[in-house]
């Protein structure tokens, strides 16, 4: 492709709303231009980039025995109704009406499609295993979107579902799946790693997130580098612990606190430290109001305790049900007198001497012991996991690192395939239902993982393998016929070859030619100048690294072949390979 005749329109200024490398270079590169918040218009050197990643994704798909299709983005309502998530998705799913008054959604997601579809055609034992995947444009209302590409409304995903006959069925479906994506990831040149994590609306009970490391990356994982766990934060499991004792126990008392409700606000007021606070909140799960109580300086996760409990739904009581149960405002409540089931973190085990609400407006009580001011109560890991906490698995301690999520893997078991009746007829003719598993790639999320991975001051360094072309000719002084000539001979036999060449041939000075080079990432840069030229040379430079390359003319084709080849991994046997 010649530059004169590309549509590349690079910025020179940095865009004042990009927060991260990726937005502000997807940006600058021309690769992206915001239609609005978190909806991108593609342009033609980020298609590019997104075929490769297409085509590396559906390379391993296809590898897994996974049949493409393309299910409907329009989904009727009464599919998501009959799997239970019209009502429970919220304000994420993008719902509307056609002209009939029917209800629709355009789909952030396809489980109830594809088991429509799957019921409708699969009858009989024989016809399972099946895994069928696609590469479509889905769509999620997010609150706040925000990094570009990164956490956008309108995305390009890639979605995959199994259908098996049992469990252990499901399993090996899972573990080819996972295999399947670390085998994606790691041809993408992306450092990341496979952590536990929540299965969120999708649903199911197993899941594992594929997460780019990455510094800006919105996500937190924690991680033990002695046993190797690891896991998304509101994951992330925690070893059992308690509070060391803080000296002699003293009797309970109680004393005012005047408009005094936060954490801070009454250790400041008492002179107390924040993991000397038993905080206590009201929960309602499944309608019912239970208490949880968790170090003052540490934060709940309902994630947990939905798990614990086994429900459906956890969250926080609202203001109302808090002054019903506790006979006082939101901000007071305590254990201490108080008649609700309460379950505990291991992170109040020890303390003896306690600060909790005292349930009534104003007042807090001191000197809190656990089993003589309250009950002991029924303990357990209900607290958000961070860097510093003992591991689950072996006890040492446990570290932070950030992450973007690439994709996500479920087993979602019979969740879909019984509340919608998508089942098989066994050996026996007996209904059986079917198991399933489910498997996300953010295929435009991936791509800015790449450049948020990939880049330096001057620009992206793209892999080889997603490059948007392999090299880019550039001639330093092109009003001169040897240059120009040279130039355009070497662009010619590169494209015969069948390599993928950008061609700077616009009337630009050699340092704009080089900084948009740089900002590009194409891999390869050949230079070609008149002083060079003098003596049978041109120069190759890979981007990202300072050496220069003096390569004669006549063997400048077979020199960027092996380098190519060299940077895939590959035998040098062309663009094939």
């Amino acid at each position: 492709m010649r530059m004169s005749q590309a549509f590349l329109p690079t910025l020179r200024e940095e865009p004042k709303e990009a927060e991260v490398a990726s937005h502000l270079l997807l940006l600058r590169a021309g690769m992206i231009r915001k239609l609005a918040a978190g909806v991108y218009s593609i342009l033609p050197l980020g298609k590019r980039v997104l075929r490769k990643i297409e085509t590396i994704i559906r390379e391993e798909m296809d590898r897994t025995g996974a049949h493409e299709l393309y299910l409907p983005a329009v989904q009727p309502a009464e599919l998501w109704e009959e799997s239970g998530r019209w009502a429970k998705y919220g304000k994420e799913l993008l719902r509307f009406q056609d002209r009939h008054e029917h209800w629709f959604c355009f789909g952030p997601t396809h489980e109830e499609v594809i088991t429509d579809l799957v019921r409708r055609e699969i009858r009989s034992y024989r016809d399972l295993p099946q895994c069928f995947y696609q590469i479509q444009v889905k769509f999620r209302d997010e609150v706040r979107p925000r990094f570009g590409l990164i956490r956008g409304r309108e995305f390009i995903m890639k979605d995959a579902y199994s259908f098996d006959r049992d469990e252990a069925g499901a399993e090996e479906s899972y573990r080819k799946m996972v295999r399947a994506y670390e085998r994606s990831f790691t041809r993408m040149n992306l450092d990341f790693r496979v952590v536990q994590a929540e299965a969120g609306l999708i649903g199911g009970n197993f899941s594992h997130e594929f997460m780019a490391l990455a510094a800006t990356g919105e996500d937190l994982i924690i991680v033990c580098d002695h046993c190797g766990y690891s896991a998304s934060q509101e994951r992330a499991e925690v070893g059992k612990s308690e509070t060391p004792a803080s000296g002699g126990e003293k009797a309970l008392e109680r004393v005012a606190t005047p408009g005094k409700k936060t954490v801070e606000e009454v250790c400041q007021f008492l002179g107390a430290e924040p993991r000397d606070l038993i905080k206590t909140l009201i929960v309602q799960v499944q309608g019912q109001p239970l208490a949880i109580l968790i170090r003052g300086d540490l934060e709940f996760n309902p994630n947990k305790l939905k798990r614990h409990l086994r429900a459906e739904a956890v969250e926080l009581a609202d203001a109302e049900t808090i002054e019903r149960v506790t006979k006082a405002p939101v901000g007071f409540a305590g254990p201490v007198g108080i008649s609700l089931k309460t379950l505990a973190d291991h992170s109040i085990r020890g303390i003896s001497r306690g600060v909790t609400g005292a349930n009534a407006a104003d007042f807090h009580l001191i000197n809190v012991k656990i089993g003589r001011d309250f009950p002991d109560p029924e303990y357990g890991d209900f607290r958000l996991a961070r860097g510093g906490d003992a591991c689950s698995q072996c006890g040492k301690t446990m570290r932070e690192i950030r992450g973007l999520e690439l994709g996500h893997s479920f087993k979602l078991g019979v969740k879909y395939s019984q509340a919608m009746r998508a089942t098989y007829l066994d050996p026996q003719g007996k209904e059986t239902l079917i198991v399933m598993g489910c498997y996300g790639i953010g295929v435009t999320r991936a791509m800015a993982a790449v450049v948020e991975q990939h880049h330096d001051q001057d620009g992206i360094i793209f892999p080889i393998s997603v490059a948007p072309y392999q090299v880019i000719v550039v001639p330093v002084e092109l009003a001169d016929s040897q240059v120009r000539e040279k130039s355009e001979e070497i662009y010619e036999k590169l494209t015969e070859a069948g390599w993928e060449i950008l061609y700077d041939d616009r009337a630009e000075r050699a340092g704009a030619k080089f900084k948009d080079a740089d900002l590009l990432g194409i891999p390869f840069r050949i230079t070609v100048g008149k002083r060079n030229l003098a003596n049978g040379r041109v120069e190759i430079k890979r981007r990202g690294e300072k050496a220069v390359q003096l390569e004669p003319t006549e063997t400048v084709c077979a020199r960027i072949q092996e380098l190519i080849s060299a940077a895939r991994g590959t035998d040098p046997a062309g663009p094939g390979s």
